[in-house]
């Protein structure tokens, strides 16, 4: 008999690799159990329902990439880089979650409620909670790299983050990722201009 652990994980990596490539609204729970090769009755025992499934598809990769962030964070040399680590995070990440093609996140945001329409929405709340823990950990690097407005600088960092997300999702530019580290170097040395050299 197969470990109940395993159960769920193969059900969630079919969930996850389904959900987005094929689309969210268009993949049935049937589907998603063929995958990972599990009879319905069984998914419906461990998840409950198809939202409850999502919802813990989209908690499994924000763990994942809080990792990656935090590992990024923790080897760069400055509070600067610290700053533009989320750059480097993105890169790891992408390299170690598999097929998926481009965020969940924003994927899930596609298929779901405006967020004015969204309240309460339990799987939107978690779209709601990566969107916060990416500013307000962008605003305390901004900072810890002496920044002047941290709000502002976080909030000019995120728009990159998902410009990046969504171009490697376009296809174009072919090099986001660079780009995107190109101008947010330029924001944070004007920061580092305005108040003189910080120390790392």
């Amino acid at each position: 008999m197969a470990h109940p652990q395993h159960t769920r994980d193969r059900i969630l990596d079919a969930a996850e690799n389904l959900f987005f490539h094929e689309g969210i609204t268009t993949t049935g729970v049937d589907r998603v159990a063929a995958q990972a090769g599990v009879a319905i009755v069984t998914l419906y025992k461990h998840f409950g329902s198809k939202d409850n499934l999502l919802r813990e598809v989209l908690s499994r990769r924000l763990h994942a990439w809080t990792q990656h962030w935090d590992d990024a964070v923790a080897a760069a040399s400055s509070p600067q880089e610290r700053l533009m680590a989320v750059f480097d995070a993105i890169e790891t990440f992408r390299a170690s979650s598999g097929p998926t093609q481009w965020c969940c996140f924003l994927a899930t945001a596609s298929e779901r409620p405006t967020p004015e329409d969204a309240i309460g929405d339990p799987v939107f709340e978690l779209i709601r909670q990566d969107t916060q823990l990416v500013t307000e950990r962008l605003a305390e690097l901004a900072r810890g790299a002496r920044c002047q407005d941290p709000a502002t600088v976080a909030a000019t960092l995120l728009l990159l983050y998902n410009g990046v997300l969504a171009s490697l999702l376009r296809g174009a530019p072919s090099d986001p990722i660079d780009r995107a580290r190109v101008t947010a170097r330029l924001l944070i040395d004007s920061c580092a201009d305005a108040i003189g050299p910080t120390r790392s």
